[in-house]
C-alpha cells in the first residue's frame, strides 16, 4: 500500500523547527568548511556533501529516541548523525582522520559508527553500496527476538532504520533485506533518499520507472510512503507516520523521499554529466530556503533565524579548533583490534558486551560412551550450547525440519522452536548480513552456508564483519560462528567440493577452524560459540561420517583453545603438516612407508601454531605440507615461507608441498582422486624427502 505525501498545511506543533534549523545549519557549515578550507589544506581526503539531503535526515534522526533503536547509513548520512547527538568535533575529527571519533583514522571519515549510550546507535556502516541493508534487518530480527523470546521489555517499541540512495535499491543486499523484513514482519524502516543519480548514472538505469516506491506498491507486507524530502511539512509528516507505523509493530515500512543532490557525488565530482538547466532546477528545490520560510511561518523571527545560522557557524569553527588539535593516532597502534583483546571489551556487539560470562570449561576431555561421528558430535555440541545460552540462534537454508543437507541440525528445531533454529530464504548475503546485525545486538548467531562455494555471494558481508572491530577501533564487533561444509566426498565438482580456506584466513578478523575428528570438532566449536570473535568453522564433508574421525563425546565442559596444533603421530624422520581430511591420508601414508613421521594436525589456520611446526621441523630437519586446496597461494605456501624464514638452517631437504593442482575439484571419482593428494602420492613424497 502506498501513501502519498500529505499536502502542506499549517505548521506542525510536533516538530521543533528551531532544533531542525540548527542542525541543518551545522551540516551546511561543515560542508562549506570542508570544501573551502580542509580539502585545499589537504586535511581531509574524502568529502561527500549532504546538501539537499540534510533537512529530511535531521527530521528522521530526531525521531530516533528509543535507547534500543539502531540506524545504519551510508556516506552521505552525516546530518542524521548530528541529530543523534554525535559531537561536531568528532564528526570533523573523523573526516580529518584524527585520533578519536569513529575509527582513530583507520577508516574514511564518512564511513561512520556511533555506539550511543543515550539513544539510537549508528551501526557500523560499510564502504560498499547496499551492504548496510541486511545487517540492519538482522538487528530488527534481534529486536523481535529480545522481545518475544528473551522477554526483554526494554526492546518494546524499538525499530531499526536503514538509509540508502536510490541507486542502492539495485543491489542484492536491498532485496535480501526486503525479503527478510516482509516475511518476518520486522520493525524496520527502509529510508530511501532518491536524488536521481548513482554518481553519474541516472535513476532510470537503476530502477524501472526511476521510482522504487511505485514498483513496490503491491509488495506484500510492506507499507509505503512516497513524497518530497524538500517540503518541510510533507517530509515531517511522512517521516513521523513511517516511524510510527514501524514502532507500532505493524511490519516494515519503505519511505522514499525525493531530494536534490546539490553538489557532486563527492568533492572531486564536477557533475559535467548534468546540464546547467538541470543543476538550476535542483538548486530551486534546495530545502534550506523552504525550511526558513516554514520556520518563519511557524513563528520564528528573522532575527532568530540569523542567530541560529551564526551560532551554527561559530560552533563548527570551535569544533574545528578542537578537532585540529587532536593528534594522528600512533602508527604502532594500527595493528591492534584485529581480534578481541583481554581487558579491552568493545562498546557494542557480541555476547560479552551483553554481560555474558562463559561457563566453566576444560581442555581435558572426559570421554563419554561409544565413539560417535562428527555429525553427531557437532549436533550434540550445538544442542548443549542452545540449552545453556538462550542467545544462541542457528539458521540457514534447510537447517530446520530437514536438519541441514548433512543432517547436522536434525531435531534441533523441534527441541528449541522456530525462533532459535530456523530456515532462511536462499540468499547467502542475507544469511551472513542478518547474522552481523544479530551479533551487534548481543546475540550469538550460528549461520550455516551449505557448501563452501555458496559463500561467494556473502563475501562482502564476511569481509565487513571481520574488519568491524578494527575499522571502528574496538567500538563495535560482531562475533558469530559460520558453519560451512567444505571439501570432497564420494565425488567432487566445482560447486560443492571446494575448500579454499585460505580466503578466510586472508580476511582479517576471522578465526578459522578445520577439525579432522569428532573430539576436536566439539572442543573448537564450543570455544567459538562462547568467544568474542567471528569464527569460520569448516566441517569437512568426507570426515563427517568417516570411521577414522569418530571419537567418544569429550564432555559438555570440553573446549579447545585456537592456535594449538595436535601431534597425531610422533617421529624423528620428517615433519608432516596438515589439517582436515588430509590428516587421515597422511597417517595412512606414514604407516605405508614405515617412516618415523611427526604428523602435526594444525586444527586451526587462524591463528595457526607456528611454534609447534617450527619445533617439529627443527627436530626432524624435513618438512612436508599436505593440503586439499590448490597449490598456488594455498595456505601451505604461508607455512613453507615461515619454515624457510625461521628454520632454514635446520633443514636437510627442501620444504615440500603436496596439494591439488590449480583446478576445481573434478566430478568423477577417478578424476577427483587423481587430483587429490592420495595416500600413494603422500607416501612417495615422504620417501623422496627422507632419502634426500
Amino acid at each position: 500500500m502506498s501513501t502519498r505525501a500529505k499536502p502542506a498545511a499549517r505548521p506542525s506543533a510536533q516538530t521543533d523547527w528551531a532544533r531542525v534549523a540548527a542542525l541543518v545549519q551545522c551540516s551546511r557549515a561543515m560542508d562549506a568548511l570542508e570544501e573551502t578550507r580542509l580539502i585545499p589544506e589537504k586535511k581531509i581526503f574524502y568529502q561527500f556533501s549532504a546538501r539537499g539531503h540534510d533537512m529530511a535526515q535531521v527530521l528522521l534522526g530526531l525521531h530516533l529516541t528509543h535507547p534500543k533503536d539502531a540506524i545504519c547509513g551510508y556516506y552521505r548520512s552525516r546530518p542524521v548523525l548530528l541529530a543523534l547527538g554525535v559531537p561536531l568535533e568528532d564528526a570533523l575529527g573523523s573526516s580529518m582522520g584524527r585520533a578519536g571519533g569513529y575509527s582513530d583514522g583507520r577508516d574514511i571519515g564518512v564511513v561512520f559508527n556511533y555506539p550511543n549510550p543515550d539513544g539510537a546507535s549508528a551501526l557500523p556502516m560499510c564502504g560498499g553500496v547496499g551492504a548496510q541493508y541486511t545487517p540492519t534487518a538482522g538487528y530488527a530480527q534481534a529486536i523481535e527476538y529480545n522481545k518475544r523470546v528473551l522477554n526483554d521489555r526494554a526492546y518494546e517499541g524499538a525499530i531499526s532504520v536503514v538509509l540508502g540512495g536510490d541507486a542502492s535499491v539495485a543491489t542484492n543486499g536491498f532485496w535480501a533485506a526486503l525479503t527478510m523484513a516482509t516475511t518476518l514482519k520486522l520493525p524496520m524502516l527502509f529510508y530511501i533518499e532518491d536524488n536521481g543519480y548513482g554518481i553519474s548514472t541516472p535513476g532510470w538505469l537503476q530502477t524501472p520507472g526511476a521510482n522504487i516506491a511505485k514498483n513496490l506498491a503491491s509488495f506484500s507486507g510492506l507499507k509505503i510512503f512516497d513524497g518530497d524530502g524538500t517540503d518541510p511539512e510533507a517530509a515531517a509528516y511522512n517521516i513521523r507516520e513511517a516511524v510510527s507505523h514501524a514502532r507500532a509493530g505493524r511490519g516494515p515500512v519503505l519511505l522514499r523521499l525525493s531530494v536534490p543532490r546539490l553538489q557532486g557525488h563527492s568533492f572531486q565530482d564536477t557533475q559535467a554529466y548534468k546540464g546547467e538547466d538541470e543543476k538550476a532546477a535542483e538548486w530551486a528545490r534546495d530545502p534550506l530556503p523552504k525550511l526558513k520560510a516554514h520556520a518563519l511561518a511557524a513563528g520564528m523571527s528573522a532575527t532568530d533565524w540569523d542567530h541560529i545560522e551564526a551560532d551554527a557557524k561559530e560552533r563548527v569553527e570551535r569544533a574545528l579548533r578542537i578537532a585540529d588539535q587532536r593528534p594522528t593516532a600512533d602508527p604502532a597502534s594500527v595493528t591492534r583490534f584485529v581480534f578481541s583483546e583481554d581487558g579491552a571489551l568493545q562498546d557494542e556487539g557480541g555476547l560479552w558486551s551483553a554481560g555474558y560470562a562463559p561457563p566453566r570449561a576444560s581442555s581435558e576431555p572426559k570421554p563419554e560412551g561409544a565413539r560417535i561421528n562428527m555429525i553427531t558430535a557437532i549436533r550434540r555440541t550445538l544442542d548443549h550450547e542452545l540449552a545453556v545460552n538462550p542467545r544462541v540462534l542457528i539458521f540457514g537454508e534447510d537447517v530446520g525440519p530437514k536438519g541441514g543437507v548433512h543432517g547436522v541440525t536434525l531435531g534441533l528445531q523441534d527441541k528449541y522452536g522456530v525462533e532459535r533454529v530456523f530456515d532462511t530464504s536462499l540468499s547467502e548475503e542475507g544469511i551472513i548480513g542478518r547474522a552481523v546485525g544479530m551479533a551487534i545486538a548481543g546475540l550469538m548467531p550460528v549461520p550455516e552456508i551449505q557448501f563452501r562455494k555458496y559463500a561467494d555471494p556473502a563475501c562482502e558481508q564476511i569481509n565487513d564483519c571481520g574488519t568491524m572491530r578494527w575499522r571502528t577501533a574496538n567500538r563495535f564487533a560482531a562475533p558469530m560462528v559460520v558453519r560451512m561444509p567444505v571439501g570432497f566426498f564420494k565425488c567432487g565438482d566445482p560447486w560443492h567440493s571446494m575448500t579454499n580456506e585460505v580466503q578466510f584466513v586472508h580476511a582479517p578478523g576471522w578465526r578459522v577452524a578445520c577439525p579432522s575428528n569428532a573430539e576436536d570438532a566439539v572442543g573448537l566449536l564450543r570455544t567459538a560459540l562462547r568467544g568474542n570473535d567471528p569464527v569460520m568453522f569448516l566441517e569437512h564433508r568426507n570426515m563427517l561420517d568417516a570411521a577414522s574421525a569418530r571419537r567418544p563425546y569429550p564432555g559438555d565442559e570440553f573446549a579447545l583453545p585456537f592456535g594449538i596444533a595436535r601431534r597425531v603421530r610422533e617421529g624423528g624422520d620428517i615433519s608432516i603438516i596438515t589439517w582436515g581430511a588430509m590428516v587421515e591420508r597422511c597417517e595412512a601414508a606414514a604407516e605405508e612407508t614405515g617412516a618415523s613421521a611427526d604428523i602435526i594436525d594444525l586444527r586451526t589456520l587462524a591463528p595457526w601454531d607456528s611454534p609447534a611446526v617450527l619445533a617439529s621441523v627443527r627436530n626432524t630437519h624435513r618438512c612436508l605440507i599436505v593440503h586439499e586446496d590448490i597449490g598456488t597461494a594455498g595456505f601451505g605456501a604461508e607455512i613453507a615461507a615461515v619454515v624457510a624464514d625461521q628454520a632454514f638452517l635446520d633443514l636437510d631437504a627442501p620444504v615440500a608441498r603436496l596439494t591439488m593442482p590449480d583446478i576445481p575439484s573434478p566430478h568423477h571419482p577417478t578424476l577427483m582422486e587423481w587430483a587429490l593428494p592420495s595416500v600413494d602420492k603422500i607416501a612417495a613424497k615422504i620417501d623422496e624427502l627422507v632419502r634426500f
